[in-house]
């Protein structure tokens, strides 16, 4: 079986997280898209550099709180009114205030299951494989590394890139090339 199309990357090393930021924006400013940075923690100002979107992660927290704050006041409204209900002391059975400790609960519930399988959709999680997975050098984002990687066309000439990654300070620049199904 012949082997697919390659997706081809250059991956750049940075000696520090602003000199990284800063090369991210440069490299944005000159025109490349589909650009990622990888650091052992969250950049302060690495979202803006690579030009994402405001995060939607706050708009699905409140989805997943009213959806359980909903399920809460249903629930206990089916099961006090119409399954089991109970007349306690002429007491009404939609008891508002006693029902909040309920809904409080499952709307947080809702809340981080909701925050949790977004942010594993939202971030393309789990990834078992990635091209950059291919280089030795690679491994330290995870540890101390501040790396930029730059996706290039099959076909095309890199060489430019990597000249303009080095002239913005990077430490080391390679190129990696995975198949892709």
């Amino acid at each position: 079986m012949e082997a697919k199309v390659l997706d081809s990357w250059v991956l750049a090393e940075f000696a520090t997280p602003d000199i990284l930021v800063d090369a991210t924006n440069q490299m944005r400013e000159k025109g490349y898209q589909g650009m990622d940075t990888y650091s052992p923690y969250p950049l302060h100002g690495g979202s803006e550099a690579l030009g994402l979107p405001p995060s939607r992660v706050p708009f699905i927290a409140l989805g997943g709180g009213l959806t359980g704050m909903c399920t809460a006041l249903a629930m206990q409204t089916w099961m006090n009114t119409i399954d089991y209900p109970l007349n306690i002391g002429g007491r009404p059975l939609l008891s508002l205030p006693a029902w909040i400790p309920i809904t409080f609960e499952l709307s947080v519930l809702f809340a981080a299951f909701g925050i949790f399988f977004g942010l594993l959709g939202l971030s393309r999680l789990p990834q078992p494989y990635h091209v950059a997975f291919e280089s030795e050098a690679f491994r330290t984002a995870s540890t101390h590394g501040y790396w930029l990687g730059v996706p290039f066309a099959a076909g095309t000439d890199s060489a430019e890139t990597m000249n303009q990654l080095k002239a913005l300070g990077a430490t080391q620049v390679t190129i990696v090339t995975g198949e892709k199904e």
